[in-house]
């Protein structure tokens, strides 16, 4: 296994073009996991930890820019106001360790169905940067998740960062495991309120293939808060409306049976957490107040 350690950005793009099966590494917190139980054996690595714009941010007027390598500890220092729901999914990564070493842009490459930040980044319709030798795109979140730790990157791209609409309103996030740290989520869900296009997203985790939105709970809740009006009276919303966005939220999942949890445990949690996290962030919304932070 050969290391490179490019020292500029362009010298990495230029590494990732010559050898497009390098398996890039920053935090490590996932490769190195699949390279010791020897999961994972690539010809290359490349190491992007001399690369100082990736761990660097910029709050814009609308938008967050993310460098791929910003650790998950700073997005819970710096970026709480801009970014709640993600920075209450860093508070359920791992360790402190970890959250001091681990990004999104890592999450992201692995493409796990159980990474952390994904809910998160799906319910906020984020942006993914993937950059090569031959420019720049930007991949919509919802299709940068292919297959089971598949994504839409080329092969000589790399993340370089992520590009995240600053929270118009209330986020949440929520995580089932079989304790409260250093475990791999058994499910988990991030809820988004956008005030500003009255829309609500979803993420879910660690219960599809691929991490994928409850759309169509977000188009039955859309509909319902409309038509109700509570966008504009702040009213709290109906038991029978908060059901069936939990159930339709359940119904979005595609689980399997494994050492951590039961496909119908699975759906079942799903379902729990819509609710929960759709009462967080809608008392939230309605200013009462309340301290709506908490995971399941």
């Amino acid at each position: 296994m050969d290391f490179l350690r490019p020292a500029s950005w362009e010298e990495a793009l230029a590494a990732k073009a010559e050898h497009p099966t390098a398996v890039p590494i920053a935090g490590g917190t996932d490769v190195m996991v699949e390279i010791n139980f020897d999961h994972r054996r690539p010809e290359y690595l490349l190491d992007l930890n001399r690369i100082g714009e990736l761990s660097e941010w910029e709050v814009g007027q609308e938008n967050v820019r993310l460098g791929a390598s910003v650790p998950y500890s700073h997005i819970m220092e710096h970026l709480r106001t801009e970014l709640p729901g993600l920075a209450l999914a860093s508070h359920t990564v791992a360790s402190p360790q970890i959250r001091n070493r681990g990004g999104v842009g890592g999450n992201l490459g692995t493409a796990s169905p159980a990474g952390d930040a994904h809910p998160a980044l799906l319910a906020a319709g984020a942006e993914v940067e993937a950059v090569s030798v031959r420019g720049t795109r930007m991949i919509p979140i919802d299709a940068f998740y292919t297959g089971v730790k598949r994504n839409a990157l080329a092969p000589d791209e790399l993340i370089r960062a992520v590009h995240i609409k600053k929270a118009d309103g209330p986020q949440q996030y929520s995580k089932v495991g079989t304790r409260n740290a250093m475990v791999i989520a058994v499910c988990a869900f991030g809820l988004a309120l956008h005030p500003e296009t009255r829309t609500v997203r979803t993420g879910i985790g660690s219960a599809a293939p691929t991490p994928v939105r409850a759309k169509e709970a977000e188009e039955f809740l859309n509909a319902a808060l409309e038509e109700g009006g509570f966008w504009d009276s702040r009213t709290i919303i109906t038991p029978s409306i908060a059901a069936q966005f939990a159930t339709l939220a359940a119904g979005a999942c595609n689980p399997i049976d494994d050492v951590r949890g039961t496909a119908s445990y699975r759906r079942h949690a799903v379902g729990i957490m819509a609710r929960r996290t759709l009462g967080w962030t809608w008392e939230s919304y309605r200013g009462t107040g309340r301290s709506t932070e908490g995971a399941a």
